[in-house]
C-alpha cells in the first residue's frame, strides 16, 4: 500500500503534475483566505504587507494552505478516536438482506483497520503557492481583464522569475518541510492583438503572473531557466527532495501504473470535467449483480439532530445527489468511495465534509452499520450534533444539488437512493435507539 499524498488545492495543473509523476492524490481545497494570510503575517512581522518579498509570500501562502487541509485530517482522526458504540455487520448475500452477521465495537474495527487513526506515517499534505516577479514587481493572480493585459504587455520580451512555496506535512508525526523553487522565465515577442485573443481564453485571469506553461501561454514563451514543474504550480524534484528528508523513498507514493488513465475520472465519464479520479475511485463488479462504487468499499454518515431538550431526533442530514451520479437525483447519506489508507469511519467523515460541510468536530459518532458483499462494502455510520454545536450544510462540490435538514417524519416523501430505501426501516428505529442511549445531560 503506498502512503496516501494530499494535495491542499483544487489547481488542475498542479494535480495533473502528480498524476504524470505516477501520483494519485486526494484533493483537498484549502480554503485559505490569501490576502488575509499575507496582511496578518506582515503585521506579526511589523512590516508593510507591499514589501513583503515573493518568495516570503509563497512559502507563507504554502504553509497556510497545508496547515489548513492537514487539521482538517487531523479533526476526522479525533473524531473517529472518539467514536462510540458498535459496529453491525451484515452479509447479505450469505444471510440475506436484513440479518445482522457480527457486532463488534467501533474501537475495535478501527484499530483492525490500521487508518489514519493509527498510522506512523503519513497521510502527506502538500501545499503550494505561486507567485511571478517582473521588474522588481510581485504579481499574483490578476483577476481582471484589464490587470492581465498591462501585465503581458510589460511580458513582452522580457524575463520575470516564477516562485513557487512549498509545505509538506506528515499528518502522523506533524513534522513539516519547507522549500521554495524558483525558474527564470523569458517572453517572446507578440502582438496586442495576440494579447486580446489570450485574454479571450480567459486563461491567463486566475494564474500567477498571467501566462501558463502547459497551455494556450506556452507559445509565448522562449525560455525557462530552472524546473519547468515548478513553473505550472509544484515542482516535482523540489517535492521529492522534502518527501526524502522525512525519510520516505519517492516510489512509496507511486499509486498509479504506466497504463492507467490520468487526468479527468476514467470511471464516470459523465461526471463534469473538473470532477477528477480520486485513490479509491473506481466501479467492483460484485457477485450480487450489481457494479459497486469504490476499490476500497464506500462509505457514508447518516447525521440525526436532536431536540436540545428531550433529545428526541427531529431531522436527519440528507445529500440531494447530482444527476450523473449513480441513481442520480435521488437522496442519500453524503458518502462515497473510501480512499487508499483510510477505514471506512474515517472514509465517511471525510467525504461527508467534502460534500456536505458535516465539520467532524461538530459531530458525535454513535454507531455504525456496515453491508458486506466479500470485496465490497457500504459503511453507514451515525452521528448525532455534539451539545452545543451545529452543523450548517452546504453542497460543498459538484457531487450535490443541494444539502438539506429534512424532518425525520418526512423523509418517506423524498426518492431515497436505493440501499437507503431498503434499510430506512431499520435505520430509523437505530437512530431512536442511539438517541434514548445518549439522552442530553
Amino acid at each position: 500500500m503506498s502512503i496516501p499524498l494530499i494535495l491542499a488545492s483544487k489547481s488542475r495543473p498542479r494535480r495533473d503534475l502528480l498524476y504524470a509523476a505516477g501520483i494519485c492524490p486526494t484533493v483537498r481545497e484549502s480554503h485559505v483566505d490569501e490576502i488575509a494570510t499575507v496582511d496578518q503575517t506582515a503585521q506579526e512581522r511589523d512590516i508593510d504587507p507591499s514589501t513583503m518579498a515573493a518568495e516570503d509570500r509563497v512559502a507563507t501562502l504554502a504553509r497556510a494552505k497545508a496547515l489548513a487541509v492537514a487539521q482538517s485530517f487531523a479533526e476526522v482522526a479525533q473524531t473517529a478516536r472518539e467514536a462510540e458504540g458498535d459496529l453491525q455487520i451484515s452479509l447479505p448475500l450469505q444471510d440475506g438482506y436484513g440479518s445482522i452477521a457480527k457486532v463488534t465495537p467501533i474501537q475495535e474495527a478501527i484499530n483492525a483497520h490500521q487508518g489514519l487513526t493509527s498510522a506512523t506515517v503519513g497521510p502527506l499534505v502538500i501545499g503550494c503557492d505561486s507567485m511571478f516577479t517582473l521588474d522588481g514587481v510581485v504579481y499574483g493572480k490578476p483577476h481582471s481583464e484589464e490587470n492581465a493585459r498591462e501585465r503581458l504587455r510589460a511580458m513582452r520580451k522580457n524575463t520575470g522569475t516564477l516562485w513557487t512555496g512549498h509545505c509538506l506535512i506528515d499528518a502522523a508525526s506533524g513534522r513539516e518541510l519547507h522549500a521554495v523553487s524558483h525558474a527564470q522565465v523569458s517572453f517572446g515577442d507578440f502582438s496586442d492583438e495576440d494579447i486580446e485573443d489570450y485574454i479571450a481564453t480567459k486563461e491567463p485571469l486566475e494564474v500567477a503572473g498571467s501566462f501558463t506553461l502547459e497551455g494556450f501561454g506556452s507559445a509565448f514563451i522562449d525560455n525557462i531557466q530552472g524546473d519547468p514543474s515548478g513553473v505550472v504550480g509544484l515542482s516535482v524534484p523540489t517535492l521529492r527532495g522534502l518527501v526524502e528528508s522525512l525519510g520516505i523513498r519517492w516510489t512509496e507514493l507511486w499509486n498509479l501504473t504506466r497504463e492507467q488513465k490520468r487526468g479527468v475520472n476514467p470511471d464516470n465519464p459523465n461526471a463534469p470535467s473538473d470532477n477528477v479520479h480520486q485513490p479509491g475511485d473506481g466501479w467492483i463488479d460484485c457477485a450480487c449483480g450489481h457494479r459497486h462504487w469504490g476499490l476500497n468499499g464506500a462509505s457514508g454518515v447518516l447525521l440525526a439532530r436532536r431536540d436540545e431538550h428531550s433529545g428526541a431526533i427531529t431531522d436527519v442530514l440528507l445529500q440531494h445527489r447530482a444527476m450523473w451520479s449513480a441513481e442520480g437525483g435521488t437522496w442519500g447519506a453524503p458518502g462515497g468511495a473510501t480512499a487508499d489508507g483510510e477505514s471506512p469511519l474515517e472514509g465517511a467523515l471525510r467525504e461527508s465534509f467534502e460534500e456536505a460541510n458535516i465539520n467532524p468536530e461538530d459531530i458525535q459518532v454513535v454507531g455504525s452499520y456496515r453491508e458486506d458483499h466479500g470485496p465490497w462494502g457500504y459503511a453507514t455510520v451515525f452521528a448525532f450534533e455534539k451539545p452545543g454545536h451545529q452543523v450548517n450544510p452546504q453542497a460543498n462540490d459538484d457531487e450535490s444539488m443541494s444539502v438539506e435538514w429534512v424532518p425525520i417524519g418526512k423523509i418517506g416523501e423524498y426518492k431515497l437512493i436505493s440501499p437507503l430505501q431498503r434499510d430506512w426501516p431499520e435505520f430509523e428505529k437505530r437512530l431512536h435507539e442511539l438517541a434514548a442511549e445518549h439522552r442530553p445531560n
